[in-house]
């Protein structure tokens, strides 16, 4: 599919025990749904054919012959059909009776997939019914496909690869789907027959999560519902669809609910790719088994997260943001412990960046036990400076009880512009730099001056774009939002802002402040060079930032998600004028990345030229 994106499906059918016949309507009916829907994958649960609580009505041959009329109907409804299925039922194989997963696309079944671990306890006796396949795979002649648990199906010239393991296969420590992951699968079916007791629903959960997450894949669990048996067990039909460690999908328990999703697998691929301790591929043993996919671009079962960097839950996001401030502190506190420094010197413009510095550096030395009067707070007007920003940052660090200086550089920057020839009318990049790095200079030597380490203010979305001045703000001792995305610092200031009353009001103002370097003349509190007006929004910044580093998108599925994304907020040419940009600035803006201060990681995405971001300062623009 276009971009790798894959709609998937996990369903329960509302079967009756014993009625191949009725179940073989219900699974033909789910399978029509899920092609309406432009499904590719459908998992349906465990023995759903039957019904899992059949006992030992699976000692019956009617009941056998019965499933495997059900499994031909099935199967030939599926003629015409794109969306490759996977399904329970009973499998005989070598005068064997197994439960196995049916995998089916186009009138044929592609391959059987017997479960491997039996359980013996209690509430599931398979063990006197079923066997356990430990064997290596086998050929079914009836069905002419292969049967065993080492089957990979590789869709032709595209990148989903599915493998099956049943229900309990998951819940033991080696589990299949570790080995089919390791050969390529890319995208791991459960069927399952799961029965509810309290906070089940929670370790499955998890559990699945936690599978999707290890083997970086796609994880679909059907689970059996309504229509079995509630002599010792009950079922709920806990459907689940995980990516990577997140839950993309989720029925709810006792509906039945037919749940679709969508997976990127190119996402999972980069992930793949990008772990190297993942290993290499381990195909031995394995048959992948071939099928087609008719080419179509898959529609969003929903729109991307707009702030893929911001939870949208409040409670998550509170928490999230005090998790975030606590690595950021824990970072600098541990920088002033380890190298026996007492002071810090912070420069505050009343921006975004620097509140958050500043709070970051009031909560470090509140940490290891400094009096916030060691941190030297300088504010350093000239041309551009706002009386409003000017005002915020005198207040903000008054409050915080911080040494509060004023360094006003307008004559220095002018005495500097004379001796360099320039006219100091000409508001051009060397006007600008020039008092981006008259700033640096004065925050180093007070630095120098008391033994005291500078703190960076500059954050992630800045360096991405390279929105920074090169040994000016782009430098400093220790950088502490160098990881932190400006959607993300805007969010971290509002929640101080909420969190100290006695700064609330300042954090407000600033947050309601327009971003900008005020480098350009200006009188009063007017904003003359708003940032998002030069360069662009930084919420579409961001989610540019994300896609591209993150998940390893290309610049044209990155403009399809945005699209999605942003609808109704940005245009297309909107979109592709301010991607351009950031195209263009990030390849140009390597060299600035390539020679960053320290700064503690605190998230996924980081540009560290140390550890996690390497690329050369002359490299194409890749797209």
């Amino acid at each position: 599919m276009k971009d790798g994106i894959y709609k998937v499906a996990a369903a329960t059918p509302h079967i009756r025990v014993g009625d191949c016949k009725g179940n073989a309507d219900k699974i033909i009916e789910l399978i029509d749904r899920a092609e309406r829907a432009g499904a590719s994958l459908l998992v349906l649960p465990e023995l759903c054919v039957t019904g899992y609580t059949a006992g030992d009505l699976f000692l019956l041959d009617s009941l056998i012959g019965g499933a495997e009329e059900a499994v031909d109907r099935i199967t030939d409804s599926t003629e015409g059909k794109d969306v490759v299925t996977v399904f329970g039922a009973p499998a005989m194989m070598r005068g064997k009776l197994y439960s196995a997963a049916f995998v089916l696309q186009r009138g044929r079944v592609l391959g059987v997939v017997p479960k491997k671990h039996i359980p013996n306890y209690s509430e599931f006796y398979e063990a006197r019914m079923f066997t356990a396949f430990t064997g290596e795979n086998d050929f079914d002649e009836k069905l002419n496909c292969p049967f065993g648990t080492k089957l990979i199906f590789a869709e032709k010239g595209g990148a989903l690869t599915i493998a099956a393991e049943i229900c309990e296969d998951l819940w033991v420590p080696d589990s299949p789907s570790t080995e089919h992951a390791l050969a390529g699968a890319l995208v791991i079916c459960n069927t399952s027959a799961s029965d509810e007791t309290i906070a089940k629903a929670d370790y499955r959960r998890s559990l699945v999560a936690m599978q999707s997450a290890k083997l970086c894949c796609a994880y679909l669990y059907a689970d059996a519902g309504k229509g079995e048996s509630t002599t010792d067990t009950v079922y709920a039909g806990h459907n689940l669809i995980a990516e990577n460690g997140r839950v993309a999908a989720e029925g709810e328990l006792f509906s039945d609910e037919f749940i679709v999703a969508d997976i990127d697998l190119q996402y999972l691929a980069h992930e793949r790719r990008r772990m190297t301790s993942f290993g290499c591929a381990r195909r031995a043993g394995y048959t992948e088994v071939p099928f087609e996919l008719n080419k179509r671009v898959t529609p969003l079962e929903r729109k991307p997260d707009k702030n893929p960097f911001v939870p949208a839950v409040k409670g998550e996001l509170d928490k999230r943001a005090e998790d975030i401030l606590r690595l950021q502190t824990a970072g600098l506190a541990g920088r002033l412990s380890n190298c026996g420094i007492k002071k810090c010197v912070v420069g505050v413009s009343g921006g975004l960046d620097s509140t958050l510095a500043l709070l970051v550096a009031a909560r470090a030395v509140d940490e290891v036990g400094l009096p916030r009067s060691n941190i030297t707070a300088v504010t350093m007007p000239c041309f551009g400076t706002t009386g409003r920003t000017r005002r915020n940052a005198e207040a903000l660090s008054v409050a915080l009880g911080t040494d509060f200086r004023v360094v006003d550089i307008t004559e220095s920057v002018r005495l500097h512009l004379r001796d360099i020839g320039h006219d100091d009318k000409s508001t051009d990049i060397a006007f600008e730099n020039a008092q981006a790095r008259e700033r640096t200079q004065v925050l180093f030597d007070i630095a120098n001056m008391s033994g005291a380490v500078l703190i960076g203010t500059g954050d992630l979305s800045e360096l991405a774009l390279g929105w920074c001045t090169y040994n000016g703000d782009h430098m400093s001792s220790y950088a502490v939002n160098a990881s932190i995305p400006k959607t993300l610092v805007r969010r971290l200031v509002a929640y101080e802002a909420e969190r100290l009353p006695a700064v609330g009001s300042v954090l407000r103002d600033v947050l309601d402040t327009p971003v900008s370097p005020e480098l350009l003349p200006t009188g009063g509190d007017v904003v003359v060079q708003p940032t998002e007006k030069i360069i662009g929004p930084y919420e579409l910044h961001d989610f540019f930032l994300y896609h591209l580093i993150r998940r390893g998108s290309s610049r044209a599925k990155i403009r399809r998600l945005a699209l999605a994304a942003f609808e109704g907020e940005y245009s297309e040419e909107e979109v592709d004028k301010w991607l351009g940009v950031f195209f263009r600035r990030f390849f140009t803006s390597a060299f600035k990345r390539n020679c960053l201060p320290d700064g503690a990681k605190v998230g996924s995405v980081s540009l560290s030229p140390r550890g996690d971001w390497r690329m050369p300062s002359d490299s194409a623009v890749i797209e």
